[in-house]
């Protein structure tokens, strides 16, 4: 799977969070709940300063690699951390080099299959702050240009 090296610069994300393992796939279930409930909720459209229409799938405080548990966050990238509404959490991605990957494909299926092939990948990971960047620029559910970043060592 190809990819490049990017030089990113800090990010704010700000969105609904849930705990969750990639163990016995309850990952899926609770990804699921996140974005239905971020959507169904008029959550997202309650996020003030949005930088763009973009959303963010975000993987953080991971309690070791891909396999230990970890704090995922849907939302989207905001201006400046501001007052925010008491449903949404902040969080700050640092800056610092990714690797990113562009896939383009059904939203859920790509995406799950390049974080399958991501994780058998020799890449020199810092277990910060991953996330998922929906590009928005189809409204075909099957050909969504989704944009992977990967947060790897110096």
């Amino acid at each position: 799977m190809k990819y490049e090296i990017v030089q990113l610069k800090e990010k704010v994300i700000q969105g609904i969070k849930i705990k969750t393992s990639n163990q016995n796939e309850k990952n899926i279930q609770d990804i699921g709940k996140i974005w239905q409930k971020l959507f169904a909720d008029g959550i997202y459209e309650k996020i003030p300063n949005k930088v763009n229409n973009k959303t963010i799938g975000l993987y953080t405080e991971y309690e070791g690699d891909y396999t230990k548990p970890y704090m995922f966050l849907a939302g989207a990238e905001v201006i400046l951390r501001g007052e925010t509404k008491q449903e949404v959490d902040s969080i700050v991605v640092p800056s610092g080099k990714y690797a990113r990957f562009i896939i383009i494909g059904d939203v859920q299926k790509s995406v799950g299959q390049a974080w399958k092939e991501i994780w058998d990948m020799d890449l020199k990971r810092k277990y910060t702050c991953d996330f998922e960047e929906y590009q928005n620029n189809s409204e075909n559910m099957q050909k969504q240009e989704i944009h992977i970043y990967i947060a790897i060592e110096d």
